[in-house]
């Protein structure tokens, strides 16, 4: 139970014919034999009683399996815990006490049985994940739909999802409107409302991040009972399943702190009891006592010794963890990252894309003119910024024309864009500008006091203004806003009473931008105009009051920063492969909402870690002194070991099921 989990060679689980679990049914038989050798000891009046037959059998079925793999280890120069544990019992049987050898490598083999059971099962639930894979698309040819293997997919292909698939490649959809559970992907419980994306009969195809939410599919998830066509994005190598999957099995190599220390206790460890126990032989030397005496209380100590808990504590928690992680929509990097998230005591979030939805919506449309409707206003600026593609014309149209209620709106003509300040364009044979403030004032404009005031009021609530101007008249005020996400208040909330007291939020926005958003989020620190280098080193800041912190971004320009933390989590790593390269942890949803489970999770991690160390670092010292002063036989000293190593592994099961509150 003791082999470290690198570099096994064989795989435990398809032995013989009996399948994956040959290792426990042999386990469990050596017990049925120990058992039957203690009862015939105690009926039988014979000298050499039949029990010793039992014994033996229990000896052949309980050590087979140890045996193997201590050979396999020899070989190698590696002489490891299986290896002591074979001493021991050989060295039981040459005294006579085949009931205490047999005790040994029943229990010993009962440890190793259910530590191959808890890593099957922690990483069957994560290769769960790449079977989620169909193995052929459908794929829509010259009208005809055509199966072919999943690997044959190129980029712009088109095909075709049956109702209740796996979706077989990113994505977005070009026919058909319906649910797809993304479940297995962000960990979203609900499926999400899909429909196909509007695309301009000039575009071929679209770059990855223009992509809406509502059109976009992941390979692995599941399409609901409609019937839908997809532009395939990426190929299968390169799709979001396929990262993940590549990425978790990196994970495991990852070592945590403690792992490295207990690797390392483990170096100097072995070879010191290997020297203790043949020291111990020489005991008979100075004490008045045979030399089997010495010997047996050798193999006693042996017994107590040997560090098995220890080298499972770690490992067998850290794949608990990230494999009930990967289950939560939130993909974990190896147990350092899994640590290092459950000691944090603050949280730097960058504000766009992360806190908020990352694109700015019309939140304000004012008319300042006699005679002007608000609709009015609004027709122009819609007719206006038609012909613009700036990300704030594009918003005004997208969140303008519901408002317009499908009325036709008037052509606009002739535009012209003024760097950084605005539009001018014709509109029913007037001129109309629509830009900052500075547009107007660097011309010597007049602007009304009470316009301004007004300009200056919506800019002290964070939002970005436009003033509207027909021909000579000032007629409106527009006000956009990069708009916090719904969930984020709440969601800040759960992690102050998961115990993170300080959280700050980073943007490259102006500081009243700042203020007003994290006024509305309840952040009681935001700092805002930062360069990225400049975020770099307020990270630097952070880390010094705080010591260990974790920064929440969306992995594009946030790389430097999160590198820079104790721990990066990027969020949107469904179809960000920044996010997925750069950061320790990804939140495979596109909201916060995984991350008070991840912070949960890894903290419940660290305690079952921390446990788990003193159960087994708590055995090995209570027990070698007990065995090197004879208070305890081989019997008390297997017990006690080989429980506390089953212990451990039961303990760090228990993060498979853990659940957040």
């Amino acid at each position: 139970m003791c082999d470290r989990h690198e570099g096994r060679g064989h795989d435990h689980h398809h032995h013989g014919g009996l399948g994956k679990n040959t290792e426990l049914y042999f386990s469990l038989i050596s017990g049925s034999c120990l058992l039957a050798g203690v009862l015939f000891e105690k009926l039988s009046e014979n000298d050499f009683p039949i029990s010793w037959y039992f014994y033996l059998t229990a000896y052949v079925f309980g050590g087979y399996f140890i045996l193997k793999e201590a050979i396999v280890k020899t070989a190698k120069g590696q002489f490891e815990i299986d290896f002591l544990m074979l001493v021991a019992a050989a060295g039981a049987g040459f005294l006579n006490k085949w009931m205490e050898g047999a005790l040994l490598l029943f229990l010993f083999s009962l440890g190793h049985a259910l530590e191959h059971y808890a890593t099957a099962k922690a990483k069957s639930s994560i290769s769960a994940l790449s079977g989620l894979f169909p193995k052929t698309a459908l794929l829509r040819k010259n009208g005809q739909t055509v199966e072919v293997p999943l690997s044959t997919l190129q980029v712009g292909d088109i095909i075709q999802i049956r109702p209740h698939n796996h979706i077989a490649a990113d994505g977005y959809i070009i026919k058909g409107v319906g649910s797809v559970d993304q479940s297995p992907i962000t960990g979203e419980s609900i499926p999400v409302d899909k429909k196909p994306m509007v695309q301009q009969p000039e575009v071929d195809v679209v770059s990855l991040n223009e992509i809406p939410k509502e059109s976009q599919v992941f390979a692995g998830t599941i399409n609901g009972n409609a019937l839908l066509e997809v532009m395939v994005t990426k190929i299968t190598a390169d799709s979001t399943l396929s990262r993940m999957v590549s990425m978790i099995s990196e994970a495991q190599k990852q070592k945590s702190e403690t792992q490295l220390l207990t690797d390392k206790i483990q170096r100097y460890y072995v070879p010191a009891v290997l020297l203790l126990v043949v020291l111990l032989n020489f005991a008979f030397l100075l004490l008045d006592e045979t030399w089997g005496d010495s010997f047996y209380r050798s193999m006693a100590v042996l017994v107590a010794a040997s560090p098995c808990a220890l080298a499972i504590s770690t490992p067998s928690a850290v794949l608990s963890g990230i494999a009930r992680a990967a289950r939560g929509g939130v993909l974990i990097k190896g147990g350092r990252p899994l640590e290092d998230l459950g000691g944090v005591s603050a949280l730097a979030f960058d504000k766009t894309g992360t806190l908020t939805e990352g694109m700015p919506k019309l939140t304000d449309v004012e008319a300042i003119a006699d005679g002007y409707e608000k609709s009015a206003v609004l027709e122009i600026a819609v007719a206006v910024e038609l012909l613009s593609d700036h990300p704030l014309a594009r918003a005004i149209v997208r969140d303008g024309m519901p408002q317009l209620y499908g009325a036709e709106i008037s052509q606009a003509g002739h535009l012209i864009a003024i760097q950084g300040r605005g539009v001018r364009a014709e509109f029913k044979g007037d001129i109309v500008e629509i830009g900052n403030l500075s547009l107007f004032e660097e011309r010597k404009q007049v602007v009304p006091d009470h316009i301004i005031e007004r300009i200056e009021q919506l800019e002290a609530e964070g939002k970005t203004t436009m003033l509207i101007k027909l021909d000579e008249q000032y007629i409106g005020i527009l006000g956009l806003m990069d708009t916090p996400r719904e969930e984020a208040k709440q969601i800040l909330e759960q992690l102050r009473t998961l115990g993170i007291q300080k959280m700050v939020m980073l943007t490259g926005d102006n500081q009243k931008v700042a203020d007003a958003v994290a006024k509305k989020l309840g952040l009681i620190e935001a700092r805002g105009a930062l360069l990225p280098e400049e975020k770099v080193a307020m990270v630097k800041e952070l880390m010094d009051q705080e010591q260990r912190l974790a920064m929440i971004g969306d992995g594009v320009n946030d790389a430097p920063a999160m590198a820079q933390s104790t721990v990066g989590v990027a969020l949107g790593g469904s179809g960000n492969d920044v996010a997925l390269e750069t950061a320790d942890i990804a939140l495979m949803s596109d909201t916060l909402r995984n991350l008070p489970f991840a912070v949960g999770l890894s903290r419940n991690a660290k305690r079952i870690i921390r446990q788990n160390l003193w159960i087994s670092l708590g055995m090995v010292a209570l027990l070698v002194p007990a065995t090197v002063l004879d208070w305890a036989n081989i019997g008390a000293a297997v017990i006690f070991h080989e429980g506390s190593t089953i212990l451990v592994v039961v303990n760090s099961l228990r993060l498979l099921s853990y659940k957040h509150q």
